[in-house]
This record gives C-alpha cells, sequence and structure tokens, in this order.
C-alpha cells in the first residue's frame, strides 16, 4: 500500500513531533515522481536540490570506494528519507542513490524547504539532531570497518537491518537483502560473507532464502558481537 507524504512526513524523526500547522506546511511543498527498478535518482556530484522520501519500493544508498567498487550504505524503505544534507547546505551530493525495485518518491524541493525552515525554528532543531545522529552513525560504520572482525560486522550489521526493515516470520526476522548487497555494504567478498552464513546456518542461527536472510537465533549474533 502506497504511502501518503503526511504519512511519511509524521513518522520520520526528522519531522516528528513538530506542531500540526508546521506539518501542514511541509505536505503542502511535497511532490511525487516515479522510478523503474534500477534506476539512477541521483549521483555523488549531482545538485542537492531535494528531500526525498520513499512511498514505494526500496532505494540503495552508496558510494565509490577507490578503485571504483561500490559500497553500499544504506537500504531506504518506504516512509524512509535521504538527501538530507544536501537539502541544507545546497552542496553536491554527497552520495549516490539508485532504486533496487519499482519505486515511487515524495520530494520536497530545497528553495521551498529554506524558506519555510527559515519561518520554523522548532523545524531547525529537529534538522540538527537528525544530521548529529547521521554522524554518530558514519562514525560508528569507521569503527566497525578498524576494530571488528569480518563476522563480528555481519552479524552487527545483521542485527541493524533486523531492527530498520525486518519483518517478522515464523522463524526469524526476515531481512530482505541478498549475500552480493551484504558483501558490498560490509565492504567484503561475496565468498566470505557466504561462508560465514553457511556456518550460522549450520549452528541454526540463520535460515538462508533467494535475496534474504532470517535470524533465527538474535541472542547468539549479539554475543558474537560483544
Amino acid at each position: 500500500m502506497a504511502l501518503d507524504a503526511r504519512t511519511i512526513i509524521e513518522r520520520n524523526t526528522l519531522f516528528r513531533g513538530l506542531s500540526a500547522r508546521t506539518l501542514d506546511q511541509i505536505v503542502a511543498l511535497a511532490g511525487r515522481r516515479t522510478y523503474r527498478e534500477d534506476t539512477v535518482i541521483f549521483t555523488r556530484g549531482d545538485p542537492g536540490d531535494s528531500l526525498y522520501g520513499v512511498v514505494t519500493g526500496r532505494v540503495r544508498i552508496s558510494v565509490s570506494a577507490p578503485g571504483g567498487k561500490e559500497v553500499y550504505l544504506n537500504v531506504m524503505q518506504p516512509g524512509d528519507s535521504f538527501g538530507e544534507i544536501s537539502l541544507l547546505d545546497g552542496e553536491p551530493r554527497s552520495a549516490s542513490a539508485r532504486t533496487i525495485t519499482a519505486t515511487e518518491l515524495m520530494f520536497i524541493p530545497r528553495a521551498a524547504f529554506i524558506a519555510l525552515l527559515k519561518k520554523e525554528p522548532p523545524l531547525a532543531l529537529h534538522l540538527i539532531h537528525l544530521l548529529c545522529e547521521r554522524v554518530r552513525w558514519a562514525h560508528e560504520l569507521m569503527e566497525d570497518s578498524t576494530l571488528l572482525t569480518a563476522p563480528e560486522r555481519l552479524a552487527k550489521r545483521l542485527l541493524s537491518l533486523a531492527g530498520q526493515q525486518g519483518r517478522a516470520s515464523p522463524v526469524g526476522v526476515k531481512v530482505s537483502l541478498s549475500q552480493e548487497e551484504l558483501a558490498t555494504y560490509l565492504g567484503l567478498s561475496r565468498q566470505i560473507v557466504n561462508q560465514h552464513l553457511q556456518e550460522w546456518r549450520g549452528k541454526g542461527w540463520v535460515s538462508l532464502g533467494r535475496g534474504s536472510v532470517t535470524i533465527a537465533d538474535e541472542r547468539a549474533l549479539r554475543k558474537l558481537t560483544g
């Protein structure tokens, strides 16, 4: 079921807790665009001219590492928003966004949003809080790459994705992400990711499906991450 602009705005920490009047003003700025599967929304270096919210579908956020290798940063689900940094500073995009499936996006133009932001201090405070959270999250990813082993990083990322976008099933929490996507997301080879997942499946910690991993023993993965 497609989400409307107000539902996306209200459920996101970016705008949660704002007055109904401010929310109405933000909703009035929103437009919509549709994209086919595997379509570039924007690439790193493109003008930062809008904030996006996922109405339907899924969007992958990534950057290119040295040597041209793509590193996945996040997967956006219905209700998620992205593009906040460029929306605020007007600088070029710091990452790329591409649809994973056919997708419909809500978008809020930067010029109109900045005009509203100048009139609504509570909205500015909310944005500051969100950006600080994103900085902490990026710092955590850097620490993980330096301090954690490959299985520890894999377990931690699976648990994080399960909390963000996992769906309950009779055998555990299902994360819809392929092993190849997980490998690129962590900067590891698919072989290494598959090796650990197969080992965990043998222990009953996870079950594997086509394009998905289901966490059957969350406690075991948490213990692995320390």
